[in-house]
């Protein structure tokens, strides 16, 4: 292809994506007149009938042209994947789409920009044609009635102009949070874009730890989205729901996903029990220093007797600090950090009942230095929680992880169960089957979904002897606990399921509720929950 053909290409491309975002524009500015014109006084030198006419014929002339105008950024949409990825990026920056990933990247974010035109598009016209049928119709009536029924009919027909202008505005009003979907950013909530950024941390965890800098797509995260603080909310809270949507490559028959709204259960009625969180933070410091994050907040609307967290990424010196800082009613914690790297893994156990016994680690010095598990007893139940370590970037840790890790948690958990039933909690890292992770077929290779570390997963722990709680009481839901932030996988809910609560078989039956708390942002982790009957 020459150069010319190549800039030719790239000018009608970027034409077409002009087009469906300025196209609504032109909508609710089309809309506008419309509705200005169906409140002023009917000429008297036109006849009543004529202005709904005239306005009828202009839609469906405008109708005929915007689906040329379809039809044709269809075609556009299967020659992006021909493209180098220089033209890719120089028609993104044309049509004002952040060039970002690679060709892969840029092929899928030109794909969802000009599908979220095509879709709104569709919607204006399938609008605009029912207003024109409905004006002809108005027409025909008033050739045939009376002044009176005229005069109904002009209303009528200002009505409609009304309801236009109102589906124009909803449209641009979608077609702005669609157009804030950007790659390689993780959604974090603001409390909002036009009002004043809070600074003070009332109700954090922790009020006097000195500022760490927060990591980079966190900060752009909070620049780039526009989040509302709800009512009865947590922050960060999103205020869109995008797990609610079935999003899986390979979706079988039945699936559905998961909606913490109509799926979780309210506590149980005068039965006692105990409520447990467990939530990978992805650094707790840099999450309590986001705007619009509020521990205490949390504490309160999920009313949690017991918090494990994993990934603190803090020193032995902060964890001292932390202790000092607990909100009121949580005064037992429980933490321990990685010896071997400053700043890595590390877990926690926070909570209101005081356990009768703590102790960190397996008791093997070779696992035992990167603060991966602290494990409490209370008076049913011994409760860990733990992070797994994963198989790493080209699966340099996998053997590790199937040979040694796993088998030495399976056995030390087993060992406790001699005693008393046992939940095995935290971020496991492992995608058990297709249905809790996004794409299976593209990720066989990937730590955390390989072959090796589902068998260990299934032979270690659920054939030994210990039950998924999620998808015993949700055998045919997609719910994912984890979204990557390289491809802002959390806005379309691409992600995948590696945090669990596994209990004893033995009292599985007393699980009331295991649920998933996708709402609450601030990690590329959500938490997930677990109410037990006593």
């Amino acid at each position: 292809m020459s150069r010319m053909q190549c800039n030719q290409r790239i000018s009608n491309l970027s034409a077409s994506l002009s087009a469906n975002f300025n196209g609504r524009r032109k909508s609710r500015l089309k809309g506008s007149v419309a509705k200005e014109s169906s409140q002023a006084p009917i000429n008297n030198s036109e006849k009543p009938g004529e202005m709904g006419v005239n306005l009828a014929m202009d839609i469906k002339v405008d109708k005929m042209e915007s689906h040329e105008g379809v039809q044709e950024a269809e075609k556009d949409l299967k020659s992006f994947e021909t493209m180098t990825v220089q033209e890719l990026r120089v028609l993104m920056r044309k049509a004002g789409i952040p060039p970002r990933g690679r060709k892969q990247d840029l092929v899928s974010a030109l794909k969802h920009s000009m599908e979220s035109g095509l879709g709104q598009s569709s919607q204006r016209l399938e609008t605009e044609g029912n207003a024109a049928s409905m004006m002809e119709t108005g027409h025909h009536k008033r050739a045939t009635q009376n002044r009176k029924v005229k005069n109904s009919s002009a209303r009528e027909t200002r009505t409609l102009s009304h309801l236009s202008v109102d589906n124009v505005e909803s449209l641009e009003i979608i077609s702005e949070v669609s157009r804030t979907h950007e790659d390689d950013s993780h959604v974090v909530l603001t409390k909002n874009a036009s009002t004043t950024r809070r600074k003070e941390k009332t109700g954090s965890m922790s009020t006097d730890m000195k500022p760490t800098k927060v990591s980079y797509k966190r900060k752009a995260a909070a620049r780039e989205y526009e989040r509302v603080e709800v009512a009865n909310g947590v922050g960060p809270f999103m205020n869109e729901q995008p797990w609610t949507v079935l999003a899986h490559k390979k979706p079988q028959e039945g699936w559905v996903a998961y909606n913490p709204s109509t799926m979780r259960l309210p506590p149980p009625d005068g039965t006692k029990h105990v409520k447990i969180l467990s939530w990978n933070v992805n650094g707790l410091r840099a999450l309590l220093k986001l705007e619009g994050f509020s521990a205490l907040q949390l504490a309160q609307k999920e009313n949690f007797d017991v918090l494990c967290l994993q990934e603190t990424k803090l020193q032995e010196k902060d964890a001292e600090k932390f202790k000092q800082s607990l909100i009121d009613g949580y005064e037992n914690s429980f933490w321990t950090c990685s010896s071997s790297k400053l700043g890595y893994s590390g877990t926690a156990i926070i909570s209101r009942i005081k356990p009768l016994f703590v102790k960190y680690g397996l008791g093997l010095p070779d696992h035992d230095h990167e603060g991966r598990v602290v494990t409490v007893e209370f008076d049913t139940f011994f409760l860990i929680s733990s992070y797994v370590p994963n198989s790493g970037e080209g699966l340099k840790r996998l053997t590790y992880r199937i040979e040694q890790w796993d088998p030495s948690l399976s056995n030390y958990a087993k060992e406790l169960e001699k005693f008393k039933p046992v939940i095995l909690t935290g971020d496991l890292n492992c995608a058990h089957q297709e249905i809790d992770i996004h794409n299976p077929s593209g990720n066989r290779r990937s730590a955390g979904f390989t072959d090796e570390e589902r068998t260990s997963f299934r032979t270690n722990f659920l054939a030994n002897g210990f039950v998924d709680t999620f998808r015993r009481q949700h055998p045919g839901v997609v719910g994912y606990t984890y979204w990557g932030y390289r491809h802002g996988g959390r806005k379309t809910n691409k992600g995948w399921r590696l945090d669990y609560f596994l209990v004893s078989d033995s009292i599985a039956d007393k699980v009331h509720d295991s649920y998933i708390l996708p709402e609450i942002d601030g990690s590329d982790h959500c938490p997930i929950g677990l109410t037990l009957k006593l």
